[in-house]
């Protein structure tokens, strides 16, 4: 799990990166929660996210949104971590070119810049966003969503209501050939608290069904 630095709009972006050892080995980009409520790269769900991938033979990069940990800048709401994620892919794709498909996984703020980003970037096959704050940003331009994916939140979230993220997905499942697959952990908050079991149950049952589970290496990390 070597560190890395790369330029980012804001100057230095702070990372951590697992290459694959195949050289045609997809991508995964792992986004974390809010800046300006603890969210870092090293937050407990963006790091089960990160493991999810590397168990599963991808070369994967999470990191710290401008502002965070080492990255250099301040909270631009959103903007701003947007322009750091399309970097974050770029640097990516540069020292993997030969990779054929990238997926993306977010947590709340980072399942918002998430989204946003497979709307720019075609090579994005798959996505799980985990607890997207439907309430609290504007997911319209998920119209049409251009990928399938994972949307999965907890029944007892006060933060981003059940029904909120509900009717995002009743939205996203218009879409003709887009699998958009819903699942709910009963019992959990925003946060899955004591929940984060289930949670990573339910994204590794999705990532195998999606996948296959042949190239899956063993659990331990």
């Amino acid at each position: 799990m070597p560190e890395v630095i790369f330029t980012g709009p804001a100057g230095r972006i702070e990372g951590r990166y697992h290459p694959a050892a195949q050289k045609n080995a997809p991508l995964a980009l792992i986004l974390h929660p809010h800046p300006q409520f603890g969210g870092t790269m090293n937050h407990q769900i963006t790091y089960q996210l990160y493991y999810a991938f590397v168990h599963r033979n991808f070369s994967v990069l999470r990191f710290n949104f401008r502002g965070v940990g080492r990255s250099q800048g301040s909270f631009d709401h959103g903007v701003g971590e947007l322009s750091d994620a399309a970097s974050a892919l770029d640097w990516a794709q540069t020292i993997n070119p030969e990779a054929r498909t990238c997926w993306i996984a977010g947590f709340s703020f980072g399942a918002w810049i998430g989204m946003q980003l497979l709307m720019r970037r075609p090579e994005i096959e798959g996505f799980i966003s985990i607890a997207p704050p439907a309430n609290l940003y504007d997911f319209s331009f998920l119209a049409p969503c251009p990928s399938s994916g994972l949307i999965i939140h907890g029944d007892k979230d006060a933060v981003v209501p059940h029904r909120d993220v509900t009717t995002l997905v009743d939205k996203l499942k218009t879409q003709k050939g887009i699998v958009i697959e819903q699942k709910v952990v009963p019992g959990a908050n925003h946060f899955f608290d004591a929940k984060i079991d289930t949670l990573m149950e339910q994204v590794n049952g999705y990532l195998d069904k999606r996948l296959g589970a042949t190239g899956r290496k063993p659990t331990a990390a």
